[in-house]
């Protein structure tokens, strides 16, 4: 699709800009026995990798940076292609942007506002506040540096990386019989990106280089190894390019030729080349670009130019490192993870992969390094990688979501020294800010709205409708507290208090007195980007507002009181404090969005900005706001799950700050899918919108550490999903490192090192049992005093660490599935770690209501150190138990020395109540419709569906029969345009008998789906296996077994699509038992845009084709002398259960013995009337009626010979 700026988006609207913005539907094939290289191993399996170059696919390729220069590297064989950024290249030149018109209009805007008249009020903005120009200008990219490769047909062994560990990506491969490699890095310490490429075999390196850029450039050879590109930044909103940029490109070889000509190398016959680049501009500042850049470009490449590639690579590596280094995170590994990163996204969602969680945790990091390092630019809206000149949204900088939320794991994760470039950012827009206050507002201070660019505008944009939000200044200035919370830099709150200040001034003298509740309101404003009512979403007071407010005001008082300044300022926020609106709790039990209890114009909307108090903020928690805190989980639960991929990862610290590890899981899994992750895993709206990266990575450490309490709270929202990990080097506010280990879901060690000496409060399960805490590196005592049930504080010395450890383990063992009322038997056993468990402690089992357990409780210990006690429980649910999944808990509690204390553990088993139903029960969606009627259709949520017209052409008709693969399937019976299909979503299918073969007609939608499913049989065995599709939307695609394809597809109001449609067969080999029920993959339980989905159909079995009835026998012949005479005796047992007439044939006679009863036989001696029989055969018949047709059966047996006489 083409390129749109954010104001072309919005003049869509919302449905026309969903329509627009479908997922990119990409898919990727498994590798059969795959292992992940050693080059990913090496890496402890953080690095992405591929085994094909990324092709034209920007999405595909691999980000480099340092801060300032970014490179795409694409990792063709055949062209690597590096498309460069530099991230002070915008559009434009320096601006005002400010509308003089906006203070006079303010009071009739502000008087329409609290009249209801909003459209009113929402035109005048536009009329008098809106900027101009009334958009903001774009980051832009430099160019593109290519170098291309003749002869590469027939490689193999290609293989793809970006190692986070030493931010270095490369590509290998073997090509007639010689090994190549290349390696990319952007060094931060040497400015420059360095290239270099070797091959096991002197003299086989040779390419040439060429450049392209959609930018004005001028290109040049300046001297025998170096090519140049001499350019300008593009136009933008009426506002000339004027950054200009140099770029040098310089080639190393040893040995073979290199020569540079009209600004192209050619490189031949070389052993061994690096290729250098280095980027200039002349932009200073916000409102300078008289810079030197060539000099720049020049001294860069210079400098790395007299510097060995071995000591470049250290250079940058041990810069990166000293960053990247500090965090540390292991969840485990299965083989999941030795699949290539596309696959592993594609598969996420089917497959237990806990090192993915860790590798995004990871790549969030390295992408923050790699865009935001002192000195450099602030991460923008793809942080600093872009390839074209109007980027969707600009590539700027959003103030209502995507800054702040760019640098939520800037201090969490141990990479304050990234957040910097923010706060040179903020300073910067104090200045122009101020500027919009006066002419706009007619207020001191300063103010920014909901976006600012490299040229810190500060004024309305995009219109009233997106644009008309007052506090973009007022939450940035927010995390310059939040960053103190973490660093008690003194130094940096002196220097960076001002812009709170400055921030504070503003709202108290704009604030207004809402009329008809009383409290000071903001008004002008809104929630962002969602109307209150059609088309309008100009308020006053907004809940976002007031709660940023809040947090500015509260630090802005805290501030001047460390500083020990403005105590009459500090007096102000306060009380204006007091007077803000407060939160409110709605008639549907959520957090109001508004002053007033309007229900959104959009249900399922990307942003929840009234949570902000939940998170990034400290107002709603857990145990200080309990009431808001059972509000905000109502708001979530409305609001849906689903969203944009910076909206889902936004709710994974949602769900964090709830507490809540599976849900925060579930998020996550819902975000690492090809619909919301491309295949390079940058996150996609879509499009690509780097805050989804970093929101995810300050989820994950929100459900392993949090402190915006007060409190350092480890491990506080656990899933089950990572039963086991450790994590090191997390920070804390008030100054704390921490790390923790876990085993089983339980902590086994925590590790908090704090900067400064004081009280810790800290909280956490093991806290509730017995514990030991020790300081590892004083060896003192540690003064611990309990606070609460789960949290205690301890006395800490700056720089000391301190080990807390359990003095016991629960676990448990249980059955994975129980039925109701019947008895099932759990144990729980008990640990004591270290210490001995001197007094008796109490076992007991916690199940759900209704559900009996006996004994209701039963003793433990006393115990030895490290003995072991097991109580066995017998659970049974509740008769009327439905199915599901129940929670079991175990718990043993005592007293020692005096503190009581509780330990306990979880299992989650399966309730089966029966029930299984045929598949047609579970249609819930209309995949299929008439081209003449094609609106009730959508089986991927927004509103295609596939033509019975062309399925009919294909031979598929309601009722009809599909035969595929020797299963012979009956397409659904139903009127077309009615539930066609299941979406798999747990469902158990009523599937009876035996077979070879178990077959599904499906298809999924967003890209590749699989799951894994269950057969039970009838003995109570379970067969589990992986079912999948790929995606519905094509031609067939090679990595499936096409069943139906369907020439064309339908969309809504009876339009067509002339693009093929799938369906697809998948099958799984059976045991030889009788099948009771199948259990569907739980993939998701409806159609939605941009959700993966699987839809199925039909299933059938292939029948085992049952064997011929027979008459059991068993035969025997023998050989035997009688005086001279030679005998042969033949008997026959009837092993059968029916009578059966038998015949006995030899050589010598035969005899029939009627009606043989089941067990009896029957018998002949047959003389030979000689004295010698020769070796043979005799052959036996048996004939008996059996299931009413008559069978008959024959067996031979073999006689020795033998003579008499």
């Amino acid at each position: 699709m083409p390129d749109l700026t954010r104001r072309q988006l919005m003049k869509i609207g919302t449905a026309g800009a969903g329509a627009l913005l479908l997922p990119m539907q990409w898919t990727a094939v498994a590798r059969a026995a795959s292992v992940a290289p050693p080059e990913v191993r090496a890496a402890n399996d953080l690095a992405l990798w591929y085994d094909k170059g990324a092709g034209t696919d920007w999405l595909s390729a691999l980000p480099i940076g340092n801060g300032r220069l970014g490179a795409m590297v694409f990792g063709n064989i055949d062209q690597e292609r590096l498309q460069l950024n530099e991230d002070t290249v915008w559009g434009g030149g320096p601006y005002d942007q400010s509308n003089t018109k906006g203070a006079a209009a303010l009071p009739e805007i502000q008087r329409l506002v609290f009249a209801d008249q909003w459209s009113q009020a929402q035109t005048l903005v536009d009329q008098n506040m809106l900027g101009s120009p009334a958009g903001q200008l774009a980051y832009q990219t430099v160019g593109n540096f290519r170098l291309n490769f003749a002869g590469t047909s027939g490689a193999t062994e290609y293989n793809r990386f970006l190692d986070l560990t030493t931010a270095t990506t490369s590509v290998t491969y073997l090509l007639n019989g010689v090994r190549y490699r290349r390696e990319v890095f952007a060094s931060a310490p040497d400015q420059v990106i360095a290239i270099r490429l070797t091959a096991d075999k002197p003299g086989s390196i040779s390419f040439s280089t060429t450049w392209d850029s959609p930018q004005r450039t001028t290109l040049s050879s300046p001297d025998a190894r170096t090519v140049a590109a001499d350019g300008v930044s593009g136009n933008f909103e009426g506002k000339t390019g004027s950054v200009k940029f140099l770029v040098q490109a310089r080639a190393v070889a040893d040995g073979g030729t290199v020569t540079s000509s009209a600004g192209t190398l050619q490189v031949s016959g070389a052993d061994s080349v690096t290729l250098l680049i280095s980027i200039g501009t002349s932009y200073v500042n916000y409102k300078d670009v008289s810079g030197d850049y060539q000099g720049i470009a020049r001294g860069h490449l210079d400098d790395a130019t007299g510097k060995a590639y071995d000591d470049l690579r250290s250079r940058h590596v041990t810069d990166y490192q000293k960053l990247f280094g500090r965090t540390t995170l292991d969840l485990g590994r299965t083989d999941a993870a030795d699949q290539p990163t596309n696959v592993r996204i594609a598969q996420h969602s089917a497959v237990d992969d806990p090192q993915f969680s860790t590798l995004l945790f990871q790549f969030g990091r390295y992408l923050l390094i790699s865009s935001s390092r002192p000195g450099t630019q602030p991460a923008n809206l793809q942080g600093i990688w872009n390839d074209s000149l109007a980027p969707q949204w600009d590539s700027k900088y959003t103030l209502n979501a995507n800054l702040p939320m760019n640098y939520w794991p800037a201090d969490t994760t141990n990479l304050s020294e990234c957040y910097e470039p923010v706060f040179d950012m903020i300073q910067d827009l104090t200045v122009t800010g101020a500027r919009t206050a006066q002419v706009q507002y007619g207020a001191g201070g300063w103010v920014t709205h909901h976006n600012t660019d490299g040229w810190r505008a500060t004024s309305v944009v995009d219109g009233a409708l997106w644009g008309m939000w007052q506090s973009g200044g007022a939450w940035l200035s927010t995390m310059i507290w939040e960053h103190y919370l973490f660093t008690g830099d003194i130094d940096f709150l002196r220097k960076y208090y001002p812009a709170m200040k400055g921030s504070a001034q503003f709202f108290l003298e704009t604030l207004v007195v809402e009329p008809k509740l009383g409290w000071l309101v903001t008004n002008p404003s809104n929630s962002p980007e969602l109307p209150h009512h059609p088309n309008v979403s100009v308020c006053a007071g907004p809940t976002m507002d007031m709660q940023i407010l809040r947090d500015l005001f509260d630090g802005c008082a805290q501030a001047s009181e460390v500083l020990g300044v403005d105590a009459d300022l500090r007096t102000q926020v306060l009380a204006a404090r007091e007077r803000l609106a407060p939160m409110q709790i709605g008639s549907r039990g959520n957090i109001q969005e508004w002053l007033y209890d309007w229900v959104e114009t959009e249900k399922n909307h990307r942003h929840i900005s009234h949570l902000y108090g939940l998170h990034p903020s400290h107002q709603i928690t857990k145990r200080g706001t309990p009431e808001l805190y059972n509000a905000a989980r109502r708001t979530l639960e409305l609001r849906g799950d689903d969203g944009t991929g910076w909206s889902l990862a936004w709710k994974i610290n949602y769900w964090a700050r709830m507490e809540e590890g599976t849900r925060a899981h579930d998020l996550i899994r819902l975000l690492v899918t090809t619909a919301r992750l491309a295949p390079n895993m940058f996150d996609l709206h879509p499009p690509f919108q780097i805050d989804g990266n970093f929101g995810a990575t300050s989820g994950i450490a929100e459900m392993l550490l949090q402190s915006h309490t007060g409190e350092l709270h480890i491990l506080p929202a656990l899933p089950a999903a990572w039963p086991k990990g450790k994590v090191d080097g997390l920070r804390g506010r008030g100054g704390h490192t921490v790390g923790a280990t876990w085993s089983g879901g339980q902590a086994d060690e925590f590790l908090i090192t704090p900067d400064r000496d004081g009280v810790v409060k800290v909280r956490g399960d093991m806290f509730s049992g017995r514990y030991q805490i020790v300081d590892t590196t004083g060896g003192g005592t540690v003064t611990v005093e309990k606070a609460e049930p789960d949290a205690i504080k301890i006395t800490a010395q700056a720089r000391h660490t301190y080990r807390a450890h359990p003095l016991q383990k629960v676990t448990m063992t249980a059955p994975d599935e129980v039925s109701p009322g019947q008895a099932a038997k759990v144990k729980v056993t008990y640990q004591a770690v270290e210490l001995p468990l001197a007094q008796k402690a109490t076992a007991s089992l916690h199940a759900p209501d209704g559900w009996t357990v006996t004994p209701a409780q039963a003793d433990v210990g006393p115990l030895a150190a490290d003995a072991k006690a097991t109580v066995e429980f017998t659970v049974t649910p509740a008769a009327g138990a439905a199915s599901g999944t129940a929670v079991l808990t175990g718990v043993v509690s005592g007293t020692e020395a005096g503190e009581d204390w509780t330990a306990s553990a979880q299992a989650t088993v399966r309730v089966w109540s029966g029930g299984e139903k045929p598949l047609e029960d579970f249609f819930s969606n209309v995949a299929v419709t008439d081209d003449t009627n094609t609106n009730p259709g959508s089986i991927d949520g927004n509103g295609a569906s596939i033509s019975a017209q062309a399925l009919a052409q294909a031979g598929v008709t309601p009722g009809g029969t599909v035969v595929k693969n020797g299963l012979t399937f009956k397409w659904p019976n139903v009127t077309v345009g009615t539930p066609d299909n299941a979406i798999a979503s747990g469902q158990s299918l009523k599937v009876t008998g035996t077979g070879k073969t178990l077959g599904f007609l499906l298809t999924g939608t967003y890209g590749a789906v699989s799951g894994p499913a269950t057969i039970v049989y009838k003995d109570g065995t379970r067969q589990t296996f992986t079912l999948s599709s790929p995606d519905w939307y094509g031609n067939p695609r090679p990595e499936g077994d096409a069943a139906v394809v369907a020439a064309y597809q339908n969309r809504p109001n009876n339009q067509r699509e002339n693009t093929a449609a799938t369906i697809y067969y998948a099958g799984v080999a059976l045991q030889n038992k009788e099948i009771s029920r199948v259990d569907l993959p739980n993939i998701s339980a409806k159609a939605a845009n941009g959700v993966a989905t699987m839809h199925i159909f039909a299933v059938a079995l292939d029948p085992v084709t049952p064997p011929a009835p027979e008459i059991k026998l068993t035969v025997t012949a023998s050989s035997r002398c009688i005086g001279a005479s030679a005998y042969l005796a033949v008997t026959a047992v009837n092993d059968s259960d029916v009578p059966a007439t038998v015949t006995l044939t030899t050589p010598y006679g035969s005899k029939t013995v009627a009606d043989v009863a089941p067990g009896k036989q029957a018998y002949q001696s047959f003389n030979t009337r000689s004295g010698q029989i020769d070796a043979g055969t005799v052959t036996v018949t048996a004939t008996a009626t059996i299931d009413g047709k008559q069978v008959t059966s024959t067996y031979e047996a073999a006689y020795t010979a033998a003579s008499c006489g």
